[in-house]
C-alpha cells in the first residue's frame, strides 16, 4: 500500500496533505523520515508516525451510531441526508455503510462499518442476529398480541412473520419486541395487522449489542472489543 494511502484511509490525511507532510519531514516509516508520499509500505508490519504520534492502522471500522430521526440509513442521496453526513470528515475515507436499516422516522442504535463479510453475516437470515425494538403506538394492542407475535404472525399481505418475542407495557399501547429477521417495514406491517399504527420506534439492541444511552441522538463511538466479540459470534 502507498504511504499516502495508508495515511488517506486511516482518515489522518488527505493525499495532498501527506505530500506536504512528507516534504516538511513530519512523516516516518519505522524511524526512517520518509521522502516520498507515494512509497510502499506494509501496513500490518511497518510503523508509522506522523509528527512523532504512532498511526496504528485499522484495517475495518466498527462504529455504533444512536440515529436520530429525518436520515436515511444509505451512503449517498441526492435529496435527504444520510446516517454518513453524521460522522466527522477524517472518517470518510473510511467508505462506511450502515450494517442494516433503519427507517427515516425510526431512531437509535445503527452499527456502521466497512466490514461487508461481517455485515452479511449479521444479515443472513440463517444466523437469525435479535433485534430488539422499544415502540409506541397510537392505541392499546389486543391482550392476545404477544401469544399472535410468538406463534408468527400473518400480515395483511399474506406475509407470516417468524416467531418473535412481545412483551406489552401496561396499557398495551407501547412495549419492546424482539425480531429474528427484517423485513421491510416490518414492525409497522406486524402493528398495523394488530389493529394499531406506530408511532414512535427505537432500536435498542442488535446481536447482543445494546444502545449506549450515555450516547445522544447523533453522536457515535466506536465499538468496544467485548462488543465486538459478540458480532463476532455470527461471522463462523
Amino acid at each position: 500500500m502507498r504511504l499516502d494511502r495508508f495515511l488517506s484511509d486511516m482518515g489522518v490525511l488527505s493525499r495532498s496533505e501527506c505530500k506536504r507532510a512528507v516534504r516538511a519531514g513530519a512523516v516516518t516509516v519505522n524511524g526512517i523520515t520518509a521522502q516520498k508520499s507515494d512509497i510502499a509500505i506494509d501496513p500490518e508490519s511497518d510503523k508509522v508516525y506522523l509528527k512523532g504520534e504512532l498511526i496504528p492502522y485499522e484495517k475495518f471500522t466498527y462504529i455504533m451510531l444512536n440515529k436520530p430521526k429525518g436520515y436515511i440509513s444509505a451512503t449517498d442521496d441526492k435529496r435527504k441526508q444520510t446516517v454518513l453526513d453524521l460522522l466527522e470528515p477524517r472518517l470518510a475515507a473510511r467508505e462506511l455503510f450502515p450494517c442494516g436499516r433503519l427507517d427515516i422516522d425510526t431512531t437509535g442504535l445503527l452499527i456502521l462499518t466497512n466490514d461487508g463479510a461481517l455485515a452479511h453475516a449479521l444479515l443472513s437470515p440463517k444466523h437469525h442476529a435479535e433485534k430488539v425494538y422499544r415502540f409506541e403506538c397510537d392505541k392499546a394492542l389486543p391482550v392476545d398480541s404477544p401469544e399472535r407475535v410468538k406463534s408468527g404472525l400473518v400480515l395483511d399481505d399474506g406475509y407470516e412473520c417468524l416467531s418473535a418475542e412481545l412483551v406489552l407495557d401496561e396499557g398495551r399501547e407501547s412495549g419492546v419486541i424482539t425480531l429474528r429477521e427484517g423485513k421491510f417495514h416490518q414492525i409497522k406491517r406486524m402493528a398495523h395487522t394488530l389493529g394499531a399504527e406506530i408511532v414512535a420506534l427505537e432500536r435498542i439492541e442488535f446481536g447482543g449489542v445494546k444502545l449506549d444511552r450515555t450516547l445522544d441522538r447523533g453522536e457515535y463511538r466506536p465499538l468496544t472489543p467485548e462488543e465486538m466479540s459478540m458480532l463476532e459470534r455470527y461471522r463462523i
